[in-house]
């Protein structure tokens, strides 16, 4: 899945590998993992941004890439996304007004021309900003207050799931928080279910109910959240959580996990398991068999790997 060539001599990126999970209704999947794993692919697939090469994006049972017609339409409407920049991901030429109401030309049959003006300032006021600033520019607003548009602007037509890319890595910390209860609140009040995508891991941790981590393409584990920090079983996983800052010298652990080089190139990735080049518990068969995801024992959360941690060796 999302593959493109690259060099001229024929060598496929696979920017998404394998990637396979279910999303249930109401709840929240954190997605976390470095720079180049894959993330933002896999939100703009599931929205529709971006078309596999193989594989499928199912919603309530059918495929959203082979839909067509009003039948297309109506899926994307119920499946939107919130984008990472609140400073480019608006039109700084539209106001408010007008960026809220774009969707109903796309769906006109969802919200009747009469009660378009009343949805829009009951999302404004839903999300936190004052309907009196429904004619001000994108450039009048903080970023925190854009953010808020672009989550105002993905309600517009009732989704059901929202895909949010990173909502809050351009924001200051005291503002990612607000934005942060924003969603939670949100998801109580509509019974939304999220992919949250995020670098922050200490923010994905508070907003998740699972959380799956990704390498180079692929998803290394994936569990409930309080599995996965507490006691992760992929040694890649115990890396991230290790580099979490912990302020309080009390409550920091004394192993620190440190990896060995960079991530390698999505054009020539490794054999075998993807990670086995930095993985200190590395062995013969993590360069000759690629690990599949396994349930852990006596769960029901899946690690891919070939030898497990089965201890908590992070520093929390």
């Amino acid at each position: 899945m999302g593959g493109a060539r690259f060099g001229g001599r024929g060598k496929v990126v696979r920017a998404l590998d394998g990637v396979s999970f279910d999303l249930r209704k109401g709840e929240t999947l954190g997605i976390v993992g470095e720079s180049g794993c894959g993330k933002s692919t896999l939100a703009r697939t599931i929205v529709g941004l971006e078309t596999p090469t193989s594989g499928s994006v199912r919603f309530r049972g059918a495929d959203l890439h082979r839909l067509r017609g009003k039948a297309r339409d109506d899926m994307r409407r119920r499946v939107q996304i919130v984008l990472q920049d609140p400073y480019s991901s608006l039109n700084p030429r539209r106001t408010v007004r007008e960026t809220l109401l774009q969707p109903f030309h796309i769906h006109p049959e969802q919200v009747p021309r009469a009660r378009r003006e009343a949805r829009i300032r009951e999302l404004v006021e839903l999300v936190g900003l004052n309907p009196d600033h429904l004619d001000r520019y994108p450039f009048q607003f903080s970023g925190g207050q854009r953010q808020r548009i672009g989550i105002a602007r993905a309600l517009t037509l009732e989704p059901e799931v929202i895909v949010c890319d990173e909502p809050v890595s351009a924001l200051d910390v005291s503002v990612q928080a607000q934005v942060v209860n924003l969603f939670q609140s949100l998801q109580r009040e509509l019974g939304l279910a999220y992919v949250f995508i995020a670098h922050d891991l200490s923010v994905v941790r508070h907003i998740s109910d699972r959380i799956g981590v990704m390498y180079l393409g692929r998803v290394a584990e994936i569990g409930d959240h309080a599995a996965v920090y507490d006691t992760p079983s992929h040694p890649y996983t115990s890396a991230l959580l290790s580099a979490v800052p912990i302020p309080d010298p009390a409550l920091r652990g004394t192993t620190r996990v440190l990896l060995a080089g960079d991530p390698p190139s999505p054009v020539d990735p490794p054999s075998g398991c993807r990670f086995r080049t930095r993985c200190w518990k590395a062995q013969d068969r993590c360069a000759t068999e690629e690990p599949v995801l396994r349930p852990r024992h006596g769960t029901t959360d899946e690690v891919a790997c070939h030898f497990p941690l089965m201890t908590n060796t992070t520093a929390r």
